[in-house]
């Protein structure tokens, strides 16, 4: 019996000792990345839990409220998860207001979205821009319609005139990650700027070749350089000022760049998929009378948006499961911003970037969380202003691993370091937060440097090292 106490004892000495041996281990990279010169002027916060139980593994600095960059799209697609439910589907209608006669439509064509970032995405098969397209003239077909005596409509109206977040400066808003939060969306709510080859002369200006697709309803103004090899892809296109269709390139672009284009956000993508369907039908020999046009551009002329009086087809799209796992896996600004509109619009709120943080603040509350450790203005971390801590964003890690849809959010983190875990980076923020397992125990964390200065690459592999203790 003795002998039986004495190996009970031993063995949970050793636990102990285990425990204590990985808590010193990630204390002493904890402090060599904090005394790191890169980290001199910055902020490092790091939490490590057990992902089981939610016991506290370690904490630096972890109540530090910090800017999270991408990792923030955990904190979201976690919180679509449990209030949207795995299964979730956006819907866009596709219908016509007036009658039709003698193969005539006398009335206008109508697109109405509810904020699904997935249509005209290349991501899945049937939210491809041409199987859209292709689906939209079969109901017209099946309707018996040849011609349009009316306009065509892109109608975002459900999420308001606001599609920029509060918060995100005006560098990132013409990009193709800057793009707004529309209530129709399109293609990702991006296309592709072409450029004319490089000269191979640092500060030597670049032109503007063309578009992919081709829009010709804008114009382009390149202020763009080239710039020394190396130095890579600082090309910011400036998304056209109210009522105007010229949109500027500016920045400098390295001489030894091959890919020549930059991709940038679609102004008004209500506008867009109703220019793209009305040019198809032309095309195709159906005529429209009308011009396509959007909400913005019907309330900018004091008109409003007539409703759908018959529909004709209903685009559904991937589930939330499938959604969540590009807007991880690719960082997907669009739709971490269009689920947290999305969790707004369910709770009866307006569908708007405030209301869905306020709903993501309350959801949290009551399981128990400060919300005074997340001040957000976003979904998708891309504003500077948004602050959390690591200690929130561990803790919301763990609550995800009980939850029966977890193995889809877990799929949907990528792999650094040959770890699962979502990165975060916006100027001179770093950051990254996901899952390890340890010595047979699961751990979840969060770790996060703010201000750092010199190279991102350096920066991150010195974080690495304080990961890789948790191997």
């Amino acid at each position: 019996m003795r002998k039986l106490i004495w190996l009970i004892s031993l063995l949970f000495i050793a636990g102990q000792a285990g425990a204590q041996s990985l808590q010193q281990k990630i204390q002493a990279a904890f402090n060599r990345l904090q005394a790191d010169k890169q980290c001199e002027y910055g902020t490092v916060s790091l939490t490590v839990l057990d992902a089981k139980t939610g016991e506290q593994v370690f904490g630096g600095n972890a109540n530090m409220g910090l800017a999270p960059g991408s990792t923030l799209k955990t904190v979201t697609t976690i919180t679509a998860f449990n209030l949207l439910g795995k299964d979730f589907v956006y819907q866009t209608q596709f219908g016509y207001n007036g009658t039709i006669s003698g193969g005539n439509l006398n009335g206008d064509l109508i697109i109405k979205g509810t904020g699904d970032p997935t249509l005209g995405s290349s991501r899945w098969e049937t939210t491809k821009e041409q199987h859209i397209l292709n689906e939209m003239v079969s109901a017209l077909r099946a309707a018996g319609v040849s011609h349009i005596n009316g306009r065509i409509i892109g109608d975002d109206s459900i999420y308001g005139t606001q599609t920029i977040p509060d918060g995100w400066i005006m560098q990132d808003l013409g990009t193709y990650y800057g793009a707004g939060v529309t209530g129709l969306c399109w293609r990702e709510n991006q296309f592709d700027i072409t450029l004319n080859p490089n000269t191979g002369r640092v500060g030597s200006p670049i032109s503007v070749k063309g578009t992919v697709p081709n829009t010709p309803y804008l114009t382009f103004i390149s202020e763009l350089t080239n710039g020394e090899a190396g130095t890579g892809d600082n090309a910011y296109p400036y998304i056209p000022a109210f009522n105007t269709n010229v949109m500027y390139l500016r920045g400098t672009y390295a001489v030894d760049q091959t890919k020549m284009r930059v991709s940038a956000a679609i102004p008004d993508p209500a506008y867009d998929i109703a220019y793209r369907l009305t040019d198809t039908l032309k095309r195709l020999g159906i005529t429209v009378t009308g011009d396509a046009t959007s909400t913005t551009m019907l309330i900018a002329k004091g008109l409003s948006v007539p409703p759908i009086v018959k529909n004709l087809n209903t685009f559904f799209s991937p589930n939330l499961s499938q959604m969540v796992y590009w807007t991880n896996r690719k960082s997907l600004n669009l739709y971490a911003e269009e689920l947290l509109k999305a969790i707004a619009y369910k709770a009866g709120k307006t569908a708007t970037t405030a209301n869905g943080v306020e709903t993501l603040h309350n959801f949290w509350s009551k399981r128990g969380l400060d919300t005074n450790s997340m001040d957000l203005s976003d979904g998708c971390g891309l504003s500077p202003a948004d602050r959390i801590t690591t200690r929130t964003i561990a803790t919301i890690l763990q609550s995800a691993k009980k939850e029966a849809w977890f193995p889809d959010f877990y799929e949907s983190l990528p792999i650094y370091n040959d770890m699962h875990m979502k990165s975060g980076s916006i100027h001179n923020v770093l950051a990254y937060a996901g899952y390890q397992t340890h010595a047979g125990r699961e751990l979840c964390f969060s770790i996060i440097v703010n201000n750092y200065n010199g190279s991102g690459r350096s920066i991150k592999d010195k974080m690495f090292r304080v990961l890789d203790e948790l191997k």
